[in-house]
């Protein structure tokens, strides 16, 4: 009997603890969805547009990889967080980015100098390409397959360990 009572006690915390972790759980899967709830899904929206630095994109080619579309603002103090992560990445994988309200060409280009960023840019100074992808925050990111389908979408800080996951799960179930 009191074998049982002694095992009682460690029992109960775990389940309380399960319990706990659980709600946290629920609880960052329901902000996620709220946060995430006008993001567009399935296929992606169309997506072209003259490049800050020069050149062009246009999502209609073709491509074998996944590609990580990530929308951000130079004045968004939570963008500058991953900006470094971002352009990691843009080394290795397919990205293209789009700066929200942040002027043209020229004060982009200004402000990825000062930074030290070199991933491809597309200006949306009115936002519209925003709009077009359901993008009410930034910064926003969206992992898309070879077939632009839209395979995971987030808003806010995400770590480059996580977009990496992203594009490689779209890589695996491509």
């Amino acid at each position: 009997m009191e074998n049982k009572t002694k095992n009682s006690g460690p029992q109960r915390r775990g389940r309380r603890w399960l319990g706990h972790l659980l709600l946290i759980l629920a609880i960052l899967a329901g902000l996620h969805w709220w946060q995430t709830r006008s993001l567009v899904g399935g296929a992606a929206p169309a997506l072209a547009g003259e490049l800050a630095g020069g050149g062009t994109f246009d999502l209609g080619k073709p491509r074998d990889r996944p590609l990580l579309v990530h929308f951000w603002a130079t004045w968004c103090p939570m963008c500058r967080l991953g900006d470094d992560a971002i352009d990691a990445i843009a080394r290795d994988s397919d990205v293209i980015t789009i700066a929200i309200q942040s002027g043209g060409a020229a004060e982009i280009l200004g402000h990825m100098k000062r930074e030290s960023l070199s991933f491809p840019v597309i200006p949306d100074p009115l936002g519209g390409l925003a709009t077009a992808w359901g993008v009410s925050g930034v910064p926003a990111s969206f992992v898309l397959d070879s077939g632009n389908r839209i395979r995971f979408a987030t808003v806010g800080y995400t770590t480059g360990i996580g977009l990496r996951g992203r594009l490689w799960a779209t890589h695996m179930l491509d």
